[in-house]
């Protein structure tokens, strides 16, 4: 599938990805490599300069590796990837750095993605000292500062460890360090899960704040179909490396195509935390390395026809800005 510019509107894209796909070696014995994971498998993507795109699906659908594959912290096998007009594939490491300042990650787990080994000051005058950004020393710990009370955090925090501070504090850190560049676009990668319910409230709270103040274009990542509707404005939806519905939020969540994205919508409930039973998503989805054509939902798919079990559907526009792949709506 390409996604036509005439299907995007009159916001200018950020980054796009086209035709990307990654796979990874599982096994290699003596007669040469045996398993493969096809973890990223032909995905095309596009982002909006000033939106938030929610990318949804369940875990180990392939989310995490199309967030580093986007901002190259690993290689793509095949695809592009166009950041504000640059092709960023081809681009050797040095020529990277520029566009390391204008993106940022934030990971899951503030624990795991902070040094332990080094104060809060620390953590946030490297990205500055790396990208010779306020070398003057007084000028810098004013910036630091600045970042720290946009996440609400104060000054004390600065001479202390990242073990000294709750999930949620930690994750303020953490997303202090992203912005202290002055970023334009920023994946957040599950940042969410690793919380309590309360402290993820006022977390989302703070990345829309963040959005609003300093012109951001978000790409969040999230299983939670919940937050994803609260903070995104589209919405992609992946199974298995793949993109099978991709849109505006209200056609996504109001009248779903795929039966996936059905499957997901119906196992919410719209009070309360615990999900509906719903029969084909509690069956284990397939593993990457075993399919080898038609349709990688066709197991799980209660609307699945015969033609779905050979031929692989692509993603189709169905009208401007909402793309779908499954070979039953076309029928």
């Amino acid at each position: 599938m390409t996604i036509e510019r005439s299907d995007v509107g009159f916001m200018q894209i950020l980054i796009e990805a086209k035709g990307l796909k990654k796979t990874y070696i599982l096994r290699k014995g003596i007669w040469g490599i045996h398993d493969r994971i096809r973890a990223i498998d032909g995905v095309d993507l596009y982002i909006k300069k000033g939106e938030t795109l929610g990318l949804v699906g369940e875990s180990g659908c392939g989310k995490s590796t199309l967030a580093k594959l986007l901002l190259r912290l690993e290689e793509p096998d095949e695809g592009i990837i166009i950041y504000d007009g640059i092709n960023l594939t081809s681009l050797s490491d040095p020529e990277l750095k520029f566009i390391r300042k204008r993106t940022q990650i934030i990971f899951q787990d503030p624990f795991d993605s902070l040094n332990p080994r080094k104060k809060i000051l620390k953590i946030l005058e490297e990205p500055l000292k790396i990208h010779n950004l306020y070398n003057d020393k007084k000028l810098r710990k004013e910036k630091i500062e600045e970042v720290l009370e946009k996440v609400g955090l104060s000054p004390e925090v600065l001479d202390k460890y990242p073990h000294e501070f709750s999930g949620g504090q930690r994750q303020r850190i953490a997303i202090a360090r992203a912005i202290i560049l002055d970023p334009e676009f920023i994946i957040a990668d599950e940042p969410l899960s690793a919380l309590d319910v309360s402290v993820q409230a006022q977390i989302l709270k703070l990345f829309i704040e963040l959005k609003e103040k300093m012109q951001l274009t978000y790409l969040f990542i999230s299983h939670d179909i919940g937050i994803i509707e609260y903070i995104a404005n589209r919405i992609a939806v992946m199974y298995l490396g793949k993109i099978v519905e991709f849109g505006p939020k209200r056609e996504i969540l109001t009248s779903p195509l795929h039966p996936y994205t059905k499957g997901l919508l119906a196992s919410v409930l719209k009070l309360g935390s615990k999900s509906l039973s719903i029969p084909f998503l509690n069956e284990e989805p397939m593993n990457f390395k075993g399919i080898s054509e038609g349709c990688a939902f066709y197991h799980r798919c209660p609307e699945r026809i015969e033609r779905c079990k050979n031929e692989v559907p692509f993603l189709k526009g169905t009208e401007k800005g909402r793309f779908v792949a499954c070979l039953r709506v076309f029928t």
